[in-house]
């Protein structure tokens, strides 16, 4: 393959789902990586926190 004789024809393209332009702020894990449930249990305590927030903001 020289400047003058490119190569022609198909050329397999890798498709990466972590660069889908529909998807944002997704991040690349190794195999086998696991969130930790802190978080979980974090989001848990946050979303109590703002419907009890929320409800005692309304009077009865």
């Amino acid at each position: 393959m020289t400047a003058n004789n490119p190569p022609t024809g198909q050329v397999a393209v890798t498709i990466d789902p972590a660069r889908r332009p529909d998807v944002l702020l997704r991040r690349r894990h190794p195999e086998g990586h696991q969130m930790s449930a802190w978080w979980m249990i974090g989001a848990f305590v946050a979303v109590s926190v703002a419907v009890v927030g929320l409800v005692n903001m309304f009077p009865a």
